[in-house]
């Protein structure tokens, strides 16, 4: 009898207060984000979400769309003042050429760190080199390594550098690892950190993901950065992450191109900064003295300055140099990035800046690794296009390079791509260039790249089937998520 009473209570109230909890859940989601989403899209989104979808859609809300590092990376830079070289010079900008001093101006007021001279620039436009290059540095490291990845593959390319990082690590050097807890786990069977650490060499996983599978490239609140610094003196940074893709042949399915930076100078002091940031917020440890920030003399002719990117008290950074960048050019602009979803403002600048004349063209992968990504991006594209901008595809293999050239004077290089995640959801790392001698071996970059590329017409994105205008439509609904 007991038995059949509590059957009875549970068929009678439970439909009621499921329906409650997800009027509840709603309605508390929905508050949160009217108070906490800038972007309109992704507030629209997230409401409709949380109400069309009762309970699931706040559940997803609850573990995808809040951002819990902001409160916590402030409290923690409040509470400790972490030292950086002394070493470095800013300079005014005043030097600068007119056309590019206004994008100094912005940037200067957006991320609040000086523009420094005297520094070099290697560009490293294939994978082996850089590879080479990076334990090269490593196997030579006297006293530091500060590494950050977001992918470290347990492949031949991954064990190379594990065994170059351990090498040091034994023969006295300070080493740190840091790498993203989703992008470790694109290898599914022992990923390098346990081989590390059994080694002894420091590593930390950022944020691990409580609830989530641990291959989830569509995962928020990533660390995206790649940052290789050695002794404090020498530095990398780009796009390429830590796999075997980057060195296969170009015929191979998986093979992947990239752009990958060797920077020397005081510039250098700044990707160590952001290292030291991101470490200190994972493990608790401040990296500081002359093992990590050594003074640094001139080793070159550019002007630069890290940019550090993010959905914490960096926020919309990489977004306010993206719109400088539009703004200021003034003949050419090149955008050479795998994923291309930017938000109406840069669009509309986009746009602006061809109907003023400027040359804006976008170099993208005629198939990225992310399908959705590109059926969306069509209706911003063909918006683009209509308006005077030339878009250009480039076959197999699969080019994950990224870069922001403007006036061949000025250039942006990073890990950050031109869509919400690396502009609102995920960590990045830039680094800007002021230099014309730069500029025109970046250009030469990107005409290589031209020559295997196909220039995409608005007719022939006009002409497309209708069930693939519908599904790219239906993507581009996506767009704050993907």
């Amino acid at each position: 009898m007991t038995d059949f009473d509590w059957q009875v209570l549970i068929e009678t109230w439970w439909p009621p207060l499921v329906g409650l909890l997800g009027v509840v859940a709603a309605l508390l989601s929905t508050v949160h984000v009217s108070l906490t989403k800038r972007n309109v899209q992704a507030r629209a989104g997230w409401v409709a979400l949380v109400w069309l979808v009762p309970v699931i859609g706040a559940a997803l809300y609850l573990l995808l769309g809040i951002n819990r590092i902001r409160r916590r990376a402030v409290a923690m830079h409040r509470r400790v003042a972490l030292p950086v070289s002394s070493a470095v010079v800013p300079v005014s900008g005043g030097e600068l050429p007119e056309s590019v001093r206004a994008i100094n101006r912005v940037v200067n007021q957006v991320t609040r760190r000086p523009l420094l001279a005297g520094n070099e620039v290697r560009i490293l436009d294939d994978g082996r080199v850089a590879c080479d290059a990076m334990v090269a540095a490593i196997e030579g490291a006297r006293r530091s390594v500060s590494l950050c990845t977001y992918i470290f593959d347990n492949d031949h390319v991954g064990q190379r550098v594990v065994a170059a990082l351990v090498a040091a690590h034994q023969r006295g050097v300070d080493v740190r690892v840091l790498v993203d807890a989703v992008g470790l786990r694109y290898s599914w069977f022992n990923p390098v950190d346990r081989q590390l650490a059994a080694a002894g060499v420091r590593i930390a996983r950022f944020l691990p993901p409580r609830f989530l599978p641990w291959h989830l490239p569509y995962a928020n609140l990533r660390n995206h950065r790649k940052i290789l610094v050695v002794d404090g003196e020498t530095g990398y940074t780009g796009g390429m992450n830590i796999r075997a893709g980057y060195l296969l042949p170009p015929h191979h399915p998986d093979a992947i191109i990239d752009l990958h930076f060797e920077l020397r100078g005081p510039v250098v002091a700044q990707l160590q900064r952001s290292f030291q940031e991101d470490w200190l917020f994972v493990s608790g440890e401040v990296l500081a003295g002359e093992t990590w920030f050594p003074p640094l003399p001139p080793a070159g002719d550019v002007l630069a300055r890290g940019i550090s990117d993010g959905p914490d008290e960096d926020a919309d950074k990489l977004f306010w140099t993206y719109m400088a960048g539009i703004q200021g050019a003034q003949h050419s602009l090149w955008i050479l990035t795998p994923y291309f979803l930017p938000e109406p403002e840069l669009v509309a600048a986009l746009c602006g800046a061809a109907m003023r004349g400027v040359q804006v063209n976008i170099v993208l992968p005629e198939h990225s690794n992310l399908p959705p990504v590109d059926w969306a991006s069509t209706s911003t594209v063909e918006e683009l296009l209509a308006r005077g901008c030339r878009v250009w595809l480039t076959p197999a293999p699969f080019d994950h390079g990224k870069l922001f050239l403007v006036d061949d004077a000025w250039s942006l290089l990073g890990s950050g791509n031109w869509d919400p995640r690396s502009l609102k959801l995920n960590f990045e790392f830039a680094v800007e260039c002021y230099d014309p001698v730069l500029g025109r071996r970046l250009r030469y970059v990107v005409e290589e790249r031209l020559q295997r590329a196909r220039e995409l017409s608005l007719t022939e994105l006009r002409q497309r089937p209708f069930l693939v205008r519908l599904r790219d439509g239906l993507a581009g609904l996506f767009t704050p998520y993907l």
